[in-house]
């Protein structure tokens, strides 16, 4: 990993904190922020850690462009928590395709960029 993707991933870890930091729920009640609050800070601690041997530039690349992809949508929405996918069971399916592989290979696919560290629930 280069010194200026390093950086840059310090800097995306030090914004989300800061967010924590200021973050009010929707809601406005104090139990909501303070919930909404920790859990700003333990899943960036988690996914941070799970990442932090990667080496891989591309791979760098999609985490990088994932935290910044969900602090987006977190500030936008005013709601810290993931926006989850609706795909329906065999919902991409290809006419005359075999299999449950290429169903898992199209879910894959159509999975939005900031749910990349999410496992497939579905």
């Amino acid at each position: 990993m280069s010194a200026t993707t390093r950086q840059e991933v310090l800097s995306l870890y030090r914004k989300i904190f800061r967010i924590a930091k200021k973050w009010q729920s929707a809601s406005g009640l104090k139990e909501d922020t303070i919930k909404e609050k920790q859990y700003i800070i333990d899943e960036a601690r988690s996914l941070f850690n799970k990442n932090k041997h990667i080496t891989a530039t591309d791979t760098v690349n999609q985490c990088i462009e994932e935290c910044r992809a969900r602090i987006e949508i977190g500030l936008h929405y005013g709601i810290p928590y993931p926006r989850p996918t609706h795909l329906p069971p065999m919902g991409l399916a290809i006419p005359h395709s075999k299999g449950m592989r290429t169903q898992e290979k199209l879910r894959k696919q159509a999975k939005p960029v900031y749910l990349k560290s999410h496992d497939e629930i579905s």
